[in-house]
């Protein structure tokens, strides 16, 4: 939650907001980043809150209400028992009694001769049975009374204690409790499963299309080639998708027109470069034709670079590059101008990469720390999502003022850098293109050696 610099709250709602923005801090950081579980979170959680409050509020004064009225019903059927104990004769030994009370009542009746009742057991604190059949007997019945209502067991045990007799009666469990709650329960969660299943493989198809966009985006960010992918999805999906595809199509065609056209210039400029070569071949041994020459050749190189830059490998395919192989054979060219060069690389050399684009890349880097240092270290380093590609050398470095600078095309540097050793201010600005169409970057820093670090970033 952020604010404006004109909007500041005061100190002590900002002392009242702590707990909240610790909350949501605390949520930032350890909720799932991925959009498919997010949404789908957006949709099991507050379904899963309604349904455990309905469950809870319906079971509560369900099981309550039905607990309480049956618990009623079993308790008016032993004061039943106890009026017809009291009220008639039973010659029969309670025969007659005991038939009822199984037939017509549900319940078990044994006449006891009276005796001290048990000592009562602990009540369960939860125990809707219990508490609401001692109050009922309590109220209705009047008498002594001991009641069994703990453990598993599936009958509770009465006794009441008459003038002359104690009156055991035994009642099935089921007959004083809602015991077919559970079926609510199961159905609920039955039908809960079924319905976050439809909803998990709806959400599943819509964030798929987005998932296959930001593939394909995240593929020709890298620079390769975007394959069987379609807009479909939801209209606002569709849309991202063809704002996409347009958006691509533009760029493949403004670096087509730029390369035909630079070809075109190509063509036009080597030609006339060809016609100066065949003009100094027919002139006389001079010093000034030897500058004519070196200018010649100085213009042709230049071009080279110009034409590398615009074109940028666009049309190179990627494809499995041992980058291990290429820094080795990097190493030996930057031995050749007599630097001191050693490289390393760790992990997988095999990278998808341009290859041709990705060598031109290094070798500017590497020649330009070359160039201007004695010593250089080169190393690779491959990790799940990235490859890092480090140049050390001992040269004069560049300020930290100018690093961002050196990137533009035709910059040179007037201290750092010597104008008369060559090259046309395009070497670094070649090996940004090249790296940030593979969807890297590539940063200046201090370099241990006491010159420049150069660190090639590209995703994998």
């Amino acid at each position: 939650m952020g604010f404006s610099n004109r909007f500041t709250l005061p100190q002590w709602i900002r002392t009242l907001l702590k707990p909240y923005f610790a909350v949501t801090s605390w949520l930032h950081y350890r909720l799932p980043k991925g959009l498919y579980v997010r949404a789908l979170l957006i949709i099991v959680i507050p379904f899963l809150i309604l349904q455990s409050v309905l469950a809870f509020v319906f079971m509560e004064r369900h099981y309550d209400l039905v607990t309480r009225r049956l618990s009623e019903a079993v308790v008016r059927q032993i004061a039943a028992v106890v009026d017809m104990t009291e009220t008639y004769n039973h010659d029969d030994n309670y025969a007659t009694l005991k038939q009822i009370s199984a037939g017509a009542l549900g319940l078990s009746v044994t006449v006891l001769p009276k005796e001290p009742l048990p000592p009562p057991k602990p009540r369960p604190l939860f125990d809707l049975v219990d508490r609401y059949m001692t109050r009922e007997i309590a109220a209705r019945i009047g008498k002594p009374f001991w009641i069994d209502t703990v453990g598993a067991s599936k009958y509770v045990e009465i006794r009441i204690q008459l003038e002359d007799k104690t009156l055991r009666i035994i009642a099935r469990r089921s007959q004083t409790y809602a015991s077919n709650s559970h079926i609510f329960i199961v159905w609920m969660v039955a039908t809960s499963l079924v319905l976050i299943i439809i909803a998990v493989l709806f959400l599943r198809n819509q964030i798929r299309p987005i998932e296959q966009l930001a593939d394909a985006a995240e593929e020709f960010g890298k620079g390769r080639q975007v394959s069987n992918f379609r807009p479909h999805g939801a209209r606002e999906v569709r849309r991202a998708a063809l704002a996409f595809v347009d958006m691509r199509r533009r760029i493949e065609r403004h670096v087509d027109q730029r390369t035909t056209m630079l070809a075109g210039v190509s063509h036009d400029l080597r030609t006339i470069l060809t016609r100066f070569r065949l003009e100094l071949a027919l002139l006389p041994q001079s010093p000034e034709a030897d500058a004519l020459r070196k200018d010649v050749d100085e213009m042709n190189r230049m071009l080279e670079d110009y034409l590398s830059f615009s074109k940028g490998y666009g049309d190179e395919p990627p494809a499995p590059v041992d980058i291990s192989l290429m820094l080795e054979d990097l190493e030996v060219e930057a031995e050749v101008v007599g630097a001191d060069v050693a490289s390393s690389f760790d992990g997988d050399p095999l990278v998808i990469v341009k290859g041709r684009a990705f060598r031109r890349c290094l070798l500017n880097v590497i020649s330009n720390a070359a160039r201007y240092g004695k010593t250089l270290r080169i190393k690779g380093n491959r990790t799940p999502d990235w490859l890092i590609i480090t140049v050390d050398d001992d040269g004069p470095g560049i300020p930290r003022e100018e690093r961002e600078n050196v990137f533009r095309p035709f910059h040179r540097l007037d201290t750092a850098r010597n104008q008369d050793s060559g090259g046309s201010g395009l070497g670094l600005a070649i090996a940004r293109d090249i790296v940030r169409s593979h969807g890297g970057e590539i940063f200046l820093r201090q370099s241990p050696l006491g010159g420049l670090r150069v660190r090639i970033r590209i995703p994998i």
